[in-house]
């Protein structure tokens, strides 16, 4: 019988072969032993607690599905950590339930994306986020045109793309869109998709295992490396170290990087003057704010997609006139007017949206932003960008510093907590003090009063 069952798994690993290919197979699935079957359950063993964690989460559910194709007892499979082939797993030889992972029906292993032999994720995709659903506008032209030209073309003839800009203008639908079209064009090439802090977070848990080869087996083998709000890097000094030393790897193999941040590398602050350096070496796209034409058209390409029927067209210039910020929160509001319709059975009209969306669009009267804000005070003061968000108290720098927490307590509707923590990560209590200290300079200060009126009516205006 134990014959038969270890034929059953060889069977398994040649469809899973055939399916994700030599080197994924060679990889993370030939290591895997199999042990035993027993009461539907199958044991296989791997090597370390990171191949174990990588296999369950990017393979477990194909290997259950194939083995129930060839038994149908079989409902689950366990993956424990084999001690003895692996030194630093030998110390937790004691923890053995914490080395073990069930894959069956009462543990599913939730797919983080369709499985292939390309596709390996360490974040989820949302199969929303493809070039189809993108609309272009003047905004967003070239950073489309880049992402289009990167999913295209292998290799192109700038690394690393960097797309940056502020929340919710289409930085993350444009990696996405970048790694579907790559993984349908041309599945033997291996993309890797995550966020910066999956990435640090799979970085810290594979020094704490003493598996760090294997992590940097992982993301050195790729083809396409695409790490999302790469300002989450700051002040993570051996993160930084370890994504400088892959980023060269890649590079030297000719293999594309894709980045995304919220700020342009320059403006990166407290990430290793080496790093930035390195990542405005190749195309750097800066996403503007939306016009008017690309809200609207953004509204209307969502309300094809729904398939809602009859809109007013008077509701959705409405709309994209008023309410500015970013399209996530553009979208919001258009499946809220829906949802709201449907549920107290009124028509959409201008009335109703007015009523409908009160809170959104008082936020919206107010719609300046603390990145623009802190643009503007620093072209004003002639100082950097990054100034807003260092530790530097130099009167130079501090006080348009606080101009900058001034204007934003004035001009936008979030709360002292968040605006510190768009400089830099400061205490409220600070945000508090320099508003305290900017409305008293006004009082006494002439030319300073000047530079905020005229600051306050470029940001209105």
């Amino acid at each position: 019988m134990d014959q038969e069952y270890a034929g059953q798994w060889q069977r398994v690993c040649t469809r899973l072969r055939s399916e994700f290919g030599d080197a994924a197979y060679n990889s993370w699935l030939r290591p895997l032993m199999f042990e035993r079957i027993d009461g539907g359950m199958a044991h296989l063993q791997a090597p370390t607690r990171f191949m174990r964690d990588w296999v369950l989460s990017h393979y477990g559910e194909r290997i259950r599905a194939f083995w129930q194709a060839e038994d149908k007892t079989v409902r689950e499979i366990k993956i424990a950590v084999h001690s003895g082939a692996d030194p630093a797993a030998a110390s937790m030889a004691d923890q053995v339930d914490e080395n073990v992972v069930n894959i069956g029906r009462q543990a599913p292993v939730r797919a983080v994306a369709p499985e292939s032999r390309a596709l390996r994720m360490g974040s989820a995709l949302d199969s929303r986020y493809q070039f189809d659903s993108f609309v272009v506008g003047k905004s967003n032209e070239l950073a489309y045109a880049a992402a289009r030209r990167v999913a295209d073309t292998a290799p192109v003839n700038f690394n690393p793309l960097f797309l940056y800009g502020g929340v919710g203008l289409g930085k993350t639908h444009l990696m996405h869109a970048i790694a579907w079209h790559i993984h349908e064009r041309d599945p033997s090439r291996e993309v890797i998709y995550l966020s910066a802090e999956r990435f640090m977070y799979q970085f810290v848990r594979a020094l704490r295992d003493r598996e760090t080869m294997a992590f940097k087996q992982v993301f050195r083998s790729a083809d396409v490396l695409m790490i999302d709000d790469v300002q989450f890097f700051s002040r993570k000094d051996s993160t930084q170290e370890e994504f400088f030393h892959t980023f060269n790897e890649l590079v030297d193999q000719n293999k594309q990087i894709v980045i995304s941040a919220d700020r342009s590398p320059s403006d990166l602050e407290d990430v290793e003057e080496r790093i930035r350096s390195r990542l405005g070496w190749g195309l750097v796209v800066d996403i503007h704010q939306t016009d008017f034409e690309l809200r609207l058209g953004i509204l209307e390409a969502k309300l094809a997609r729904a398939n809602v029927g009859d809109f007013p067209p008077k509701v959705l210039e409405f709309l994209a006139h008023r309410i500015t910020s970013n399209i996530r929160e553009l979208e919001g509001a258009l499946n809220r007017l829906i949802a709201h319709s449907h549920l107290v059975g009124r028509p959409i009209n201008l009335e109703m949206t007015q009523e409908a969306l009160q809170d959104l669009l008082r936020a919206n009267d107010r719609r300046v932003t603390i990145e623009e804000i802190q643009k503007k005070v620093a072209q004003h003061f002639n100082i950097r960008l990054a100034d807003m968000h260092s530790a530097r108290r130099a009167r130079a720098v501090a006080r348009p510093r606080q101009v900058a927490m001034y204007l934003a307590k004035q001009l936008t509707t979030r709360s002292l907590p968040e605006i510190g923590r768009k400089f830099g990560g400061r205490d409220h209590t600070t945000v508090m003090h320099a508003v305290k200290r900017i409305e008293e300079l006004r009082q006494t200060d002439a030319t300073l009063a000047e530079d905020i009126d005229l600051l306050r009516r470029m940001l209105e205006g």
